[in-house]
Formats: structure tokens, C-alpha cells, sequence
């Protein structure tokens, strides 16, 4: 007779199993008693950093797919809910004037600066939101009319000319 370690049950020598708890007597059926993992703790503690490592690169793949996209970010929602479509460059000055020039335009903050001859269109590094001031010299002495015009999305949206030596330009959205 096997004394059951759970219950105390006495059962048959040849049983594998308690008759009354199920619980395993002599090992499993094929003979091994079941202690579970039989593991060292320098293979659990590796386990546990594989399964992190897995964890965090899971996380991080998810995360940059979730991420909307440089050019979605730029879009704004107006008050009737509407999505006002934006880009990644949704300015750009365009300069008519036949000789050297030299620019200084965009957020008021971090203007760009350029130096050109003739006909030009500059795309400007600032959001549709932002406040955007220009400003256009001329090198020579010409009192030739010089145009600029500020475009949003391809379209005019302020223009000036002028045949002294500068000519400014100011916009708000």
C-alpha cells in the first residue's frame, strides 16, 4: 500500500495516481516523478532577460508603425472638424527679378537665408500655422520692378513689388 502525501489516502502499491485526490504517487506514467522545470538559476534569470529583450523589441516595432508620418503630422483640424491637408514644405516665396538677389524669410524666429540671381522659388521650413515674414534685396543699383509672392500649397497667397532695394512681405494663417 502507497500512502497518498496530499490526502492520506491508502491506495494499491501499483497505482500511479491517488484514487482519491488524482494526485501523482509514484511518478508520472512513465515513471518520473514531476518536480517541475529543472532549471539552474542562471538559465532562468536568461529566460527572463530573452523574454524582456523580446518584449521591448515587440514594443518598439509596434510603436514606430503606429507613428503617423512627417507630412501627416502637419495636417490641423479646424473647428467645423474638418482636416485641413498640410505638407511638409506648404510655403514657398517665389522671386521675379532678373539679377542678384539675397533673402531672408520664413518663422520670424529662425529665418532662412539665401543668395540667388533671377527667377527663383525657395520652399520655407515652417508649418501652416506659423507666422511667415520675407524680406528681398537686390545687389545692383537697377531700378527694375522686383515681385515676390508667398505661395501656400502652390497657391498665392501674398504678393509685393517694388523698384527700390528691398521688398518685404508679411503673412498670418
Amino acid at each position: 500500500m502507497v500512502k497518498c502525501p496530499r490526502c492520506g489516502y491508502d491506495n494499491l502499491s501499483s497505482s500511479a495516481y491517488c484514487e482519491n485526490c488524482s494526485y501523482i504517487l509514484n511518478g508520472s506514467p512513465t515513471g518520473q516523478r514531476g518536480n517541475g522545470w529543472k532549471m539552474g538559476t542562471a538559465k532562468k534569470i536568461a529566460l527572463i532577460i530573452g523574454i524582456i529583450a523580446i518584449a521591448l523589441v515587440l514594443f518598439s516595432v509596434i510603436y514606430t508603425f503606429s507613428q503617423p508620418s512627417h507630412e501627416e503630422s502637419l495636417n490641423v483640424v479646424v473647428a467645423d472638424n474638418n482636416i485641413q491637408k498640410g505638407s511638409s514644405h506648404p510655403y514657398e516665396v517665389k522671386v521675379k527679378y532678373d539679377e542678384d538677389w539675397y533673402f531672408k524669410g520664413g518663422d520670424p524666429s529662425y529665418p532662412q537665408e539665401k543668395h540667388g540671381h533671377g527667377h527663383e522659388i525657395i520652399k520655407l521650413d515652417v508649418a501652416a500655422w506659423d507666422k511667415v515674414q520675407v524680406l528681398v534685396e537686390r545687389y545692383d543699383g537697377s531700378s527694375e520692378n522686383m515681385v515676390i509672392q508667398l505661395l501656400r500649397n502652390g497657391e498665392v497667397v501674398a504678393e509685393n513689388s517694388t523698384t527700390s532695394n528691398q521688398v518685404t512681405l508679411s503673412y498670418q494663417s
